[in-house]
């Protein structure tokens, strides 16, 4: 491939460009909605130090969505299906952080080795099970439009209605515990909650994509933020531009949405943490 080809691909579009943009209508909304659920309810998962549970809930949501496609089913069910039991095995068993990662750690190989036996077992279109694992957010029709809407409006009324026991669970769980909050109920809500984020998540972006709208903007968001508004409506603001400039930007081209989206999450994530770094500098020599 030279130099014409690659531009071929990234920007060959650029003459149709209002027309597709047209036609993607549904993918860019899509987009929004999910960036802004991710980047809210990633900002607990930082807190709560539980990165690597969103993947390991991922890869059992890709095993759900893998079988619902071998046996001829709603794929958003399978991912659904997937995702609750993986959130609920977690939040079940997973209370203390050294219990929960060695859980992850079982159940990451195991539904990952389920998915890829499924899709072995496939025999439709290779497209149908590529999408898995990287998403197809480029062709979101409108019925797919309306479950992501209603499950991420379920996730953001849930998140208000425990925000504030989980924010004090996730920054001090000893006091929160003593002073009568439901931990364990709090607990298990939010995992459930974030299930039922990262199995729209996974239909969209795909099992291997995630944690680029789940993780890395609420990441970002801590590393130049700290107040309890400041925080949470960065980590939204990051996560809708990654979401939403990753389809604008694919569209110019006939490349994946996948690469564009992850590129930018990652890209505002070491602006933040070169600005967040400068600051601790000039807080530093400031004291001195």
């Amino acid at each position: 491939m030279n130099l014409d080809d690659i531009g071929d691909a990234m920007f060959g579009g650029l003459a149709q460009y209002g027309d597709i943009l047209a036609l993607v209508s549904n993918s860019v909304w899509a987009g929004a909605i999910l960036g802004l659920v991710g980047g809210l309810i990633g900002l607990f998962v930082m807190q709560r130090d539980m990165a690597f549970a969103v993947h390991g809930i991922s890869e059992l949501s890709f095993a759900g969505a893998a079988a619902a496609l071998l046996i001829g089913v709603d794929v958003v069910a399978g991912s659904l299906v997937g995702s609750l039991l993986a959130a609920a095995i977690i939040g079940w068993l997973g209370a203390r952080a050294r219990d929960r990662n060695s859980i992850i750690g079982v159940l990451m190989p195991f539904g990952l080795g389920l998915g890829i036996l499924f899709l072995s077992l496939y025999n439709g279109r290779a497209a149908g099970r590529f999408s898995l694992l990287t998403g197809q957010i480029v062709s979101v029709q409108s019925a797919q439009l309306s479950w992501l809407a209603g499950i991420c409006g379920l996730v953001l009324v849930g998140l208000l209605l425990i925000w504030r026991p989980l924010r004090f669970d996730s920054l001090d769980p000893q006091s929160a515990a003593a002073r009568g909050v439901p931990v364990v109920g709090v607990s298990f809500a939010f995992m459930l909650l974030l299930g039922l984020v990262v199995a729209v998540a996974v239909h969209i972006i795909g099992a291997l994509l995630v944690m680029a709208l789940v993780v890395t903007p609420a990441a970002a968001a801590l590393r130049v933020a700290t107040g309890p508004v400041a925080v949470p409506v960065l980590a939204a603001v990051f996560g809708i531009v990654s979401a939403v400039g990753g389809i604008l930007l694919a569209i110019m081209g006939t490349l994946p949405v996948s690469p564009y989206i992850t590129t930018i999450s990652f890209v505002i994530y070491l602006v933040c943490r070169v600005i967040g770094a400068r600051r601790e500098r000039v807080t530093r020599t400031s004291r001195v």
